[in-house]
């Protein structure tokens, strides 16, 4: 899966969020680092809407790609 992120310089190094995911940030010293680490971020962040979804009832919808 890929996720869009945005990254910002600060001062003390790197911040970075995922917008379709809101809450979903964290940073870095380096961009690599601020890259690696919303990986994680994204990952518990999944992991925890799944648990809190377990018992609801859900769907999935296909949403196309690309533009009209």
């Amino acid at each position: 899966m890929k996720y869009k992120v945005k990254l910002e310089k600060t001062d003390e190094g790197y911040a970075i969020w995922c917008p379709g995911l809101p809450g979903c940030w964290s940073q870095g010293q380096t961009e690599e680092e601020a890259l690696e680490n919303i990986k994680d971020a994204i990952q518990t962040y999944l992991a925890t809407v799944e648990d809190l979804t377990k018992d609801m009832i859900t769907r999935l919808v296909e949403i196309p790609t690309g533009h009209a």
